[in-house]
């Protein structure tokens, strides 16, 4: 590409729609799905669709708090890739999310999760 030119208008990321829904998840148990469609950059169904895939496949837990859900990250679950399959969740969010990182709590196994939450 010579210099001054116009980018391409494809557009990649390094992390995957899942991931980034994950991680507002992590940063934010309370998040609403418009939240979460308007930070990822796709829409509330999109969301919805990917949200109920990580919950389905428990790597999110979700639990009704009167008209407003409640998400609870499962870090101890491994990540999905052959590549990566000897790392857990909880270390991908840990790089990602830095300081902003959630507080850890006791989760329904007894495993350390993911949780908001002052520590």
């Amino acid at each position: 590409m010579q210099q001054g030119s116009q980018t391409p208008n494809t557009r990649w990321d390094f992390l995957t729609n899942h991931a980034h829904v994950l991680m507002c998840v992590a940063h934010d148990p309370g998040i609403r799905l418009r939240d979460i469609a308007a930070a990822v950059g796709i829409t509330e169904r999109g969301a919805h669709r990917i949200l109920s895939e990580l919950v389905e496949e428990g790597y999110v837990l979700r639990d009704r708090e009167g008209r407003r859900n409640r998400y609870q990250v499962k870090p101890e679950l491994p990540l999905r890739h052959p590549l990566v399959n000897e790392r857990e969740v909880g270390d991908l969010l840990e790089v990602l999310l830095g300081s902003a990182r959630p507080a850890r709590g006791i989760g329904h196994t007894g495993a350390s999760t993911v949780s908001g939450g002052t520590p």
